[in-house]
């Protein structure tokens, strides 16, 4: 009977064991994404568009429409190039990105033709305190969003680099755009893009969990005149960026983003 007895005891605490275990998920293995859009309002993101100051979203240009985040043009005219980005409050350095979007309606009126379907997420962006009112774009490193067209490719997750440069398979790019290997989407479903960056080292460009494009040390372009003024303000002789401002952009086409999301990574 007392052998019995033990190892009842014994068999209860193992389930117990097991059970406690397996109800508990792996901190490890836990991905602590934080949403930085709360599908309610703007908080904790600021507007800067071109010919206003930072903080002045003229014409309702960014607003939340359904639970989305939603950027329009109806109180422009014409547009003007009046490009704006609204940036989130906190810099950040070593994380991935997440966010959806999707293209929507006609473009603004004497929009540029490569404004079509055409927006971005910024990262390693300048504090946006410090952009001039008529900075058309901050200095930053750019994933381009694209839409294509109903004819012929066009890749999006793209890189553009107003006032930067990177490093691609070993050599400095100077080239303002460079394709991604995506393939084209059309019309205006849903896309999700998502950005691994590794402070001054790697950052990649992920969509439907596919790398489409790599590269590293993004750095500031010393031949750039915004780039030129935050050069001068850094305490380094260093023009690898490490760190910035996230900002999603208006650049004529009407778009909307959700699930704007991020994934802090340890240095």
């Amino acid at each position: 009977m007392l052998r019995s007895l033990k190892l009842i005891t014994l068999s209860l605490a193992f389930f117990m064991t097991v059970s406690s275990v397996s109800s508990v998920p792996s901190v490890q293995g836990a991905e602590k994404w934080q949403q930085l859009f709360n599908g309610k309002n703007l908080d904790g993101w600021t507007p800067k568009i071109r010919g206003y100051e930072y903080g002045e979203n003229f014409g309702n240009t960014f607003r939340v429409k359904d639970g989305v985040m939603q950027v329009g043009y109806e109180a422009y005219g014409p547009f003007k190039e009046r490009f704006g980005h609204i940036f989130y409050k906190t810099p950040y350095s070593n994380y991935r990105f997440r966010v959806e979007y999707r293209f929507f309606g006609d473009q603004s009126e004497e929009g540029p033709g490569w404004a079509f379907r055409n927006s971005g997420v910024m990262v390693h962006c300048q504090d946006p305190k410090t952009m001039t009112k008529g900075q058309s774009f901050p200095v930053s490193i750019e994933v381009q969003l694209l839409g294509g067209s109903a004819q012929g490719e066009r890749t999006t997750s793209n890189l553009c680099t107003p006032g930067t440069n990177v490093v691609m398979n070993g050599k400095l790019e100077t080239r303002h755009c460079i394709k991604s290997s995506s393939k084209t989407y059309r019309g205006d479903g849903w896309v999700t893009a998502e950005i691994e960056v590794r402070g001054g080292e790697v950052i990649k460009h992920i969509l439907d969990g596919e790398v489409v494009l790599e590269y590293d040390k993004p750095q500031l372009d010393p031949r750039d005149g915004d780039a030129k003024r935050v050069i001068e303000k850094r305490n380094t002789d260093s023009l690898i960026l490490e760190s910035g401002y996230i900002s999603l952009q208006s650049e004529s086409h009407p778009i909307e983003f959700r699930k704007v999301e991020i994934l802090v990574l340890d240095d």
